[in-house]
């Protein structure tokens, strides 16, 4: 899959120009969904507005780096929405647990979209 270099370009001027606030650290509970624990830290970027009308949401992996690695396009047919949400500094395991958690067979479906080829690597 290719995708336009002009698309990360922006988005990573969204990201630097936004603060990151992390409102649910990782393991934490979903506030609906008690047995669903957050996989990454979760969070926002403030002042931002995403296809829900609220700040657009980030993932944030352990890398500690902060950079776009990908981005999550998730689709929720019980609120018949559609949105983007941001990886930072994402593994591709990491990016694959964000998956799992965010796939909810028959209501609650996503894509992962990583940029150019690889995420970061584990340990870095």
């Amino acid at each position: 899959m290719t995708t336009d270099p002009h698309f990360w370009t922006v988005l990573d001027t969204l990201v630097r120009e936004a603060e990151v606030v992390i409102e649910r650290p990782a393991g934490t509970p979903h506030p609906r969904f008690p047995g669903s624990l957050y996989p990454l830290d979760y969070g926002a970027l403030r002042h931002t507005r995403s296809g829900d009308g609220a700040d657009i949401d980030v993932f944030r992996g352990t890398s500690g780096r902060h950079d776009v690695t990908g981005v999550v396009a998730t689709v929720d047919a019980r609120k018949r929405d559609a949105e983007l949400k941001v990886l930072l500094g994402c593994t591709a395991q990491e990016a694959e647990a964000v998956r799992a958690f965010l796939s909810w067979p028959g209501s609650f479906g996503c894509l992962v979209l990583p940029r150019g080829t690889q995420f970061v690597q584990g340990g870095q």
